[in-house]
């Protein structure tokens, strides 16, 4: 085929674009029938999706913009950037916990008030000083909720700064189990890292089994004077619980990147507005990763950091390549290695792998495919989308 039209639907970092050679690929805001797609908060969920689409790829690590369901049964992967922004909200989250322990953001308000001068205002400094003392994190425990990319690295900052750390994540891959430091204690529940925490962090993504993990319920069991600090997705924490443990004095501070009028009116919340992953340094990383991968897909099948398919990277080799998207059902391989032998070509190299309900093949011929073989892969029950990629 000729260029690829990919639609950008937000700002994308020059460094991401450039990842997209003009010779191969057309890049745009307003370009009609695209072939891939390139966000990073732009919502797609109510949006129809173009006939042309192959890959959807989000410049961050949440995709709640997206409508993966909708995208799965086209056939078609979204990629994502995990743990390219991971230093951005590492660092929020050491300064959240300074913030909310020392009371830093009411005293600077208070500061920002004082119009005296001279003994005038050496006394008002003094005054404040007694309103705003804290506490210091060492020996203090910190929970992490979730152990991915940024969980990993705020608990190894954090007992680097002398803190205790005890974490949980039920699906704790084995490249970040390498990662965490061996000082980190290991959870066995939500609930056993809410009990032993001083101060609490949450970096998992929203989903029903994480939606309001602090409750009323978990808050009163929580040790008093409580940090919280989200930064991860608006409604894992319920904000009404914990407006209300703030009041109590249950909970000594709230830090988040999710405002809403009645955090931003109370004096012990701190809400952000969304600098999560806002630093140039994270943009640039995860442009730079989504677009290689979403390259990658386009012009080899490849598929690394999909939200959606299962992973392959099958180097290529042969004439041609096919690659197909089907549900992941009985005797789908058995129809799909018929259809390319009946139509006279002889397999290289093949690959299978699956993910849930859905499978992903890739195939490696000898020869160039002709379009009735494409259309016969078409008809087999259960394909959802049928690629050919000419060339080594």
């Amino acid at each position: 085929m000729g260029r690829f039209r990919i639609l950008t639907l937000n700002n994308i970092a020059p460094a991401g674009l450039a990842r997209l050679p003009a010779e191969r690929f057309e890049t745009g805001s307003a370009l009609s029938d695209p072939h891939a797609i390139l966000l990073r908060s732009a919502d797609l969920n109510d949006l129809p999706v173009p006939p042309s689409l192959l890959a959807v790829g989000r410049a961050g690590a949440g995709v709640n913009n997206i409508p993966l369901q909708k995208m799965s049964e086209l056939g078609i992967p979204v990629f994502n950037a995990p743990g390219a922004n991971a230093n951005a909200v590492k660092e929020l989250v050491l300064a959240a916990m300074l913030l909310g322990c020392r009371n830093i953001c009411q005293a600077w308000h208070y500061t920002e008030q004082l119009s005296e001068s001279g003994e005038a205002l050496a006394r008002a400094v003094e005054a404040g000083k007694k309103q705003f003392s804290g506490f210091e994190l060492p020996g203090r425990t910190l929970g992490v909720v979730g152990l991915g990319a940024i969980g990993v690295r705020v608990a190894n900052a954090a007992l680097a700064l002398g803190m205790k750390v005890i974490g949980f994540d039920p699906a704790i891959t084995v490249q970040r189990a390498w990662e965490l430091d061996a000082q980190v204690e290991q959870a066995q529940s939500v609930n056993d890292v809410l009990n032993h925490a001083d101060c609490v962090t949450f970096h998992v993504p929203l989903i029903d089994a994480t939606r309001n993990l602090i409750n009323a319920e978990r808050l009163a069991a929580m040790k008093d004077n409580v940090v919280i600090i989200n930064f991860a997705r608006q409604g894992i924490v319920d904000d009404e619980a914990v407006l209300a443990g703030l009041d109590s004095g249950k909970v000594w501070s709230y830090v988040c990147d999710f405002p809403s009028p009645q955090l931003i009116a109370h004096p012990r919340a701190i809400s952000l507005p969304h600098l999560g992953a806002s630093t140039a340094e994270a943009e640039e990383n995860c442009a730079v990763m989504v677009a290689g991968q979403v390259r990658d897909y386009l012009e080899n099948g490849v598929v690394r950091n999909s939200v959606n398919f299962p992973q392959i990277t099958l180097p290529r080799s042969g004439q041609s390549r096919i690659v197909i998207a089907n549900r992941n059902q009985p005797d789908m391989l058995g129809q799909i290695s018929h259809a390319i032998g009946s139509s006279g070509l002889n397999i290289c190299h093949m690959q299978n792998e699956s993910r849930g309900d859905l499978a992903y093949t890739v195939v490696d011929l000898e020869q160039t495919v002709p379009e009735t073989c494409s259309a016969a892969l078409r008809r087999i029950d259960g394909v959802l989308r049928v690629r050919t990629i000419d060339g080594t």
